[in-house]
């Protein structure tokens, strides 16, 4: 198989596990990362480490971002002096951005000569480094027939939304629900844990309704103990994805009420210094541990 050569853009907790994923399928990768340390596991596992955005636009055909945010993604790749560099390549946008802002960066790429297409995943850093990730693709019938080899690499479920800005606009639907779906199952174990309620007993009838989601269990241990180290997906993270959705909601003429309510929650979240920690320390806003009398 013919297989692009590929820059990717962002080396953090899922740009590092994709980057290993085609590596080890034999591509030839080139990362670049603002903080440079945090490339070097990947050069040592034989990507080739770009020292600046041009000299990784230049080394490869295929150009896979997983930057913070549709600014961070201009301002690397769309500065004028990158125009001719641009030139045939293919984006692949992956990260969580709005769907307006997946439309405005494909102009930005047809202006530059360049292709683009979106493919936003669901899961964190496990189903990265299995390879089982679910893949939203945004792109035109041919783009998506050509890119799915590559795509494959990274998930066996990959779904064909339909044009740009769709799969974006699916992939927050369900960063909606993982807010809402967290902030309401930690409010109703606090109730359960303050009136003395087994929390077993509790999980062992919700598992059985149609209330349930496996997402309960995942974050049923981290609550318990408030344990909110090594996240597979920080507060921060949800914060932005929150407002994200929001935006494009507002501009659907949506009432946010609600998440409205569960983004000030994450915000106080960070005011408390959670920012870097596992995005289900929301519980510690709204179950806050209360001082021994």
């Amino acid at each position: 198989m013919n297989r692009p050569s590929v820059a990717l853009f962002g080396t953090g907790l899922m740009g590092a596990p994709l980057a290993e994923r085609l590596l080890d399928a034999g591509y030839r990768v080139v990362v670049w990362n603002r903080t440079v340390e945090k490339a070097a596991p990947l050069v040592a596992k034989g990507a080739l480490l770009a020292e600046s955005p041009a000299q990784a636009v230049a080394s490869a055909e295929v150009l896979i971002t997983w930057l913070s945010d549709q600014v961070a993604i201009q301002e690397v790749l769309f500065p004028a002096e990158r125009a001719s560099v641009l030139e045939g390549k293919t984006l692949v946008q992956m990260a969580t951005i709005g769907p307006e802002h997946s439309r405005c960066l494909q102009d930005a790429a047809h202006a530059h000569g360049a292709e683009y297409l979106e493919a936003p995943v669901l899961g964190s850093i496990p189903e990265a480094k299995a390879g089982t990730l679910l893949l939203m693709v945004g792109a035109t019938e041919v783009q998506y027939a050509q890119f799915l080899p590559l795509l494959e690499v990274f998930g066996q479920n990959i779904v064909h939304v339909g044009k740009v800005g769709q799969a974006a606009a699916m992939k927050l639907a369900f960063n909606q629900l993982i807010a809402g779906l967290t902030a309401s199952f930690s409010l109703s174990l606090g109730l359960i844990q303050e009136e003395g309620v087994r929390v077993e007993l509790f999980m062992d009838m919700l598992r059985d309704s149609a209330l349930y989601a496996p997402t309960f269990d995942k974050k049923l241990l981290r609550m318990l103990d408030r344990d909110y180290a090594k996240p597979n997906f920080p507060t921060r993270h949800l914060l932005k994805d929150i407002d994200l959705f929001i935006d494009a909601a507002e501009q659907c003429g949506f009432t946010t009420a609600a998440l409205q309510g569960v983004r000030d929650i994450t915000s106080l979240a960070l005011a408390k210094g959670l920012a870097d920690t596992d995005y289900s320390a929301i519980n510690e806003v709204i179950h806050p541990l209360r001082e021994e009398e």
